[in-house]
């Protein structure tokens, strides 16, 4: 599937099984044989929330300093976690507090806590 496959079929399905697969994915769909899906969807139910479902319209760092201040950790200690000054951090948690519409860091945490983040990640 990473490599662009649109579906997949075991070897022993059947000629009408492999004609109805090919025009579905002709027409954009993607295509499983009864045991693959099962397993497709076995594995998907789990993952883990992932954190950008959960807040689309953040970027990659802002969910991370999101994320860290929903662990309860000071604008000093996202800065060292993250590897940055504490001024483009700040930045980070303005721009996402703004995106969020949210007015304070306590606003910011249930934010993140209704969204299913538990110590700063995306509850499974």
């Amino acid at each position: 599937m990473r490599a662009g496959a649109r579906g997949y079929l075991l070897k022993g399905a059947g000629p009408d099984e492999l004609v109805r697969a090919v025009h579905a994915v002709g027409r954009g769909e993607a295509i499983f044989g009864r045991s693959v899906a099962a397993r497709v969807l076995q594995y998907f139910n789990g993952l883990p929330t992932s954190s950008a479902a959960s807040f689309p319209e953040l970027t990659v760092r802002e969910r991370e300093v999101l994320a860290l201040v929903a662990a309860g950790r000071s604008n000093t200690l996202i800065a060292q976690t993250l590897s940055l000054s504490q001024k483009p951090c700040a930045t980070m948690y303005r721009r996402s507090s703004a995106k969020l519409h949210v007015a304070d860091r306590a606003q910011a945490i249930v934010r993140a806590r209704e969204a299913g983040w538990v110590n700063g990640r995306a509850r499974a």
